[in-house]
């Protein structure tokens, strides 16, 4: 039986970093070479996604959590820093409550606390429809190129494709349908630990209030925002992407 594939790369605090819709192990690949020159970089794919798209996909945002959860387990991972971006931050959202007091810090990046996202470029059910109407390979890549600013001519565009070749259309339906089943909006006020909330102000899946709402609920919370910048900020400005999230973390 396969299991979930897992990147664990480098050394000292574990980093657990969690991809979003139609992404991968390797969307992180800038993060990857950076950052595990300082933490132990732990980077799943998601079941149904990228390297684990033989696995079967799950539908609901909390066992996807509980799928992460079960690889720190068998790792023996006691304590661990946690990013998700976009549906990975509903994830580890709910890592966080899952954990409760395992997770050191928190970035919640281009996420927000509700999955049916009110303002998002188009619903979650017209995503739907359209995945059924047009297929995986098409739809993918309509949305994948609003990611970008520049869109599929931006420099990291082509990870996104690889991603979006290895994602079968059960597993980005399973995925739109359990981002909108899930609302972590009345957890905000339980997460303790210090969280970066991280947005480029051009993103239109998730607008400033969504963003605004983790913000004015997580008591130990700031913000950077990234001017010029879509949803995949991490790939768009990987340079300043990267010394901010170490700067956070080292603090």
């Amino acid at each position: 039986m396969q299991e979930l594939y897992v990147d664990d790369l480098g050394t000292g605090t574990p980093l657990v970093l969690v991809h979003g819709f139609l992404g991968s192990s390797a969307i992180w690949s800038p993060q990857k070479l950076f950052l595990n020159k300082y933490f132990r970089l732990i980077v799943p794919a998601l079941p149904g996604f990228g390297e684990s798209s033989k696995l079967n996909s799950l539908d609901s945002i909390e066992d996807m959590a509980s799928s992460i959860i079960k690889v720190l387990q068998k790792k023996n991972i006691k304590k661990f820093y946690l990013m998700g971006h976009s549906m990975g931050g509903m994830v580890a959202q709910e890592i966080v409550k899952k954990c409760k007091d395992k997770v050191l810090k928190l970035i919640c990046y281009s996420t927000g606390s509700i999955g049916d996202i009110p303002g998002r470029f188009e619903t979650i059910n017209d995503s739907i429809n359209k995945l059924n109407q047009d297929g995986i390979e098409i739809t993918a890549s309509r949305i994948s190129k609003k990611w970008f600013v520049k869109g599929e001519k931006d420099k990291n565009f082509y990870l996104c494709e690889q991603a979006n070749k290895a994602t079968s259309l059960d597993a980005a339906i399973n995925a739109l349908n359990a981002m909108k089943r899930w609302n972590g909006k009345d957890s905000l006020k339980n997460i303790k630990v210090k969280t970066l909330i991280i947005w480029g102000d051009l993103d239109t899946a998730y607008n400033f209030d969504q963003v605004n709402m983790l913000k004015n609920n997580i008591l130990k919370s700031e913000m950077k925002v990234f001017e010029n910048c879509s949803h995949n900020v991490h790939l768009e400005d990987p340079e300043k992407f990267n010394l901010i999230v170490k700067q956070f973390l080292n603090d």
